[in-house]
C-alpha cells in the first residue's frame, strides 16, 4: 500500500477537516498529508499571543447555526474549554452607539429621531415601494428590500469599506446571498427574537475556546494526527503534475531541490488562483487570463497593547461610517472572559487595505497612533499607556465580489472540474466569502464525496455545492 496518496493543500481549518473527517473512523487506507507553507496550521482562523493575550486574526467566532454534525465535533473536541458566550457588542450609527446584534429597546431609545423615523416610514412603506426598473443590481436589491435608511446609513459605507468598491461595482450575489438582513421586517423580527421569553438558549450568543480561536483547528488537527493523517509545515507547493485531465502529483522546492510527491487524490483549499496557476502543462490561456481578473482583498490588522485591565465591557466595535478607516475592533479578553494578565489588554482593529494603499507601508507605530486617534474621535480615547503595537497583514483576507467575478471563477472552475483527481474546496477553494463553520462543513461535504478508489462522485459533490451556495454570513 502506497502511503500519503491523498495530498491536501492547505491547513487551514477546511484541509484540516477534511484530515478529520477522512480519518474519522481510524487511519486512512490510502493515508492522508496535509501540506501547508506556513510556520503553523490554522490559515487565518489560528490564534496566537501578544502579552500574554490570545489574540485571533481579527473577530472571530463559532456560532451555534454550524451544521449539527459540524457543532457537535467542535463540542467534543473542545469539551470544557469551548465556551457559550453572550454577544456584546456596539455599532455607530448616525453618531450614536446601538447594542450589535440590535435589540429593539435599545434601538429606539438610542437611535437618532430622524434616524428612527426614517426606519419606521421604510417599514411601513416597504410593501409598497416599487422595484427600480432595469436589470437588478447589488444597491437596487438592497434598496428594494431595507429601503433608504439602512442601505445609505449603514450597508453601503460598509461595503464600499470592505471591498473598496462602490455598491453599483459589487454583484448582486453579494447582496441575494451575504445579507441575512435583507428586509426590514426581517431586521426587526431578528431583533424581537432577542426578546426575554421569545429567544432559543443560544440566541444572542456563540462558542469561543479558552485559549483563542484556533484552538478548534489545532485541537482537530491534533485528533486527526492521533488517527493517522499527517501535518507537513513550511513547505509551499511549487506545482501540480497532470497527465492529459488527470492530476498525478505535486511538487515543492524549487529548481535541483524540486521534489515530486505521487497521489491519487489532491485536495485543494489553496486560493482556485493559485491551483490554476500551480499546473503544469500550464491551463488554457482563458483560464490563466481570468485567474488574473479574479481579486481578493487584503486588510492589515492592527494589535494595541494597553496598560489597563479592560478598555471597554463590549466585545466588539462596528464602524460603517466612511469618516473612520477601520471597520471593526475587537477586545479580545471580553471574547474569552480572560481575567488575566492582570493591567493589561489588547485591542485589535481591522483595516481593511490592499498593497500599494497608503496604509499598507506604514510603520506598526505610525497605525498604532493613527488607531488611538481614531478612536479619539469616536469618543473613547486612549487615556491609559500604550505598552506596544503590532500588527499583521493579510493580502488575501476575502475575496472581492465585483461584477466580473461570477464569469471569471466559472471560467476557473468549469476548467478545474473536469480533472481528475483535484477536488477543490473551502472558502479560497471556492472563492467563498464565508463563515469558519462552513468551511467545515465545505469539508465534510468533500470528504462524502471521495470513493473508497479515490474517485469523486461529480454528482454527488454538485449537490453540495448547491448548498454551499446558500451559506448565509454571521456577524
Amino acid at each position: 500500500m502506497a502511503e500519503n496518496r491523498i495530498k491536501v493543500l492547505g491547513g487551514g481549518p477546511a484541509g484540516i477537516a477534511a484530515a478529520f473527517a477522512l480519518n474519522r473512523n481510524g487511519p486512512h487506507p490510502a493515508g492522508v498529508e496535509v501540506l501547508d507553507a506556513a510556520p503553523r496550521l490554522g490559515g487565518n482562523s489560528a490564534s496566537f499571543q501578544i502579552e500574554d493575550i490570545w489574540c485571533d486574526y481579527g473577530s472571530h467566532r463559532f456560532h451555534p447555526v454550524a451544521d449539527p454534525h459540524v457543532l457537535a465535533d467542535v463540542k467534543a473536541l473542545l469539551g470544557e474549554d469551548l465556551l457559550l458566550q453572550p454577544r456584546h457588542g456596539r455599532i455607530r450609527l448616525g453618531g450614536r452607539w446601538i447594542h450589535f446584534p440590535l435589540k429593539l429597546a435599545d434601538a429606539l431609545m438610542r437611535l437618532p429621531k430622524p434616524f428612527a423615523a426614517s426606519l419606521v416610514r421604510d417599514m411601513v412603506l416597504g410593501k409598497f415601494r416599487k422595484p427600480r426598473e432595469g436589470d437588478a443590481t447589488f444597491s437596487s436589491v438592497l434598496y428594494d428590500g431595507l429601503g433608504p435608511t439602512i442601505s445609505e446609513n449603514f450597508y453601503f459605507p460598509y461595503v464600499k469599506k470592505l471591498w473598496g468598491l462602490d455598491p453599483d461595482e459589487l454583484a448582486v450575489t453579494l447582496a441575494e446571498r451575504r445579507v441575512s438582513g435583507s428586509s426590514v421586517g426581517k431586521i426587526l423580527g431578528k431583533m424581537m427574537r432577542m426578546l426575554p421569553g421569545l429567544r432559543s438558549p443560544t440566541t444572542g450568543r456563540f462558542y469561543y475556546p479558552k485559549k483563542g480561536f484556533g484552538q478548534i483547528s489545532e485541537t482537530m488537527a491534533q485528533a486527526a494526527a492521533d488517527k493517522g493523517a499527517t501535518f507537513t509545515l513550511n513547505t509551499p507547493i511549487s506545482g501540480i503534475v497532470r497527465e492529459g485531465d488527470k492530476v498525478v502529483a505535486i511538487t515543492t522546492g524549487q529548481g535541483d531541490d524540486a521534489v515530486r510527491h505521487d497521489a491519487d487524490l489532491v485536495m485543494s483549499t489553496i486560493p482556485i488562483t493559485a491551483l490554476v496557476r500551480a499546473i503544469t502543462p500550464a491551463a488554457p490561456d482563458e483560464v490563466l487570463k481570468a485567474a488574473d481578473a479574479i481579486r481578493y482583498r487584503g486588510m492589515i490588522l492592527i494589535y494595541l497593547v494597553l496598560e489597563t485591565d479592560q478598555f471597554t465591557e463590549y466585545d466588539a466595535h462596528y464602524f460603517p461610517e466612511l469618516s473612520t478607516p477601520i471597520s471593526r475592533m475587537s477586545e479580545p479578553k471580553n471574547y474569552n472572559s480572560a481575567s488575566t494578565p492582570r493591567g493589561t489588554t489588547l485591542l485589535c482593529a481591522e483595516l481593511p487595505c490592499d498593497p500599494g494603499e497608503k496604509w499598507w507601508d506604514m510603520t506598526d507605530a505610525e497605525l498604532g497612533e493613527a488607531f488611538c486617534g481614531w478612536l479619539g474621535d469616536l469618543g473613547l480615547p486612549v487615556t491609559m499607556p500604550v505598552k506596544s503595537c503590532e500588527t499583521r497583514r493579510l493580502r488575501h483576507a476575502y475575496p472581492v465580489y465585483d461584477l466580473d467575478y461570477q464569469a471569471n471563477f466559472d471560467v476557473m472552475d468549469r476548467w478545474v472540474s473536469g480533472l481528475d483527481g483535484v477536488l477543490n474546496f473551502g472558502r479560497q477553494g471556492l472563492f467563498a466569502h464565508d463563515n469558519t463553520h462552513h468551511a467545515y462543513a465545505m469539508a465534510y461535504g468533500a470528504v462524502e464525496c471521495v470513493n473508497e478508489d479515490l474517485s469523486i462522485d461529480r454528482k454527488l459533490w454538485s449537490e453540495r455545492r448547491a448548498e454551499f451556495a446558500k451559506h448565509v454570513v454571521e456577524d
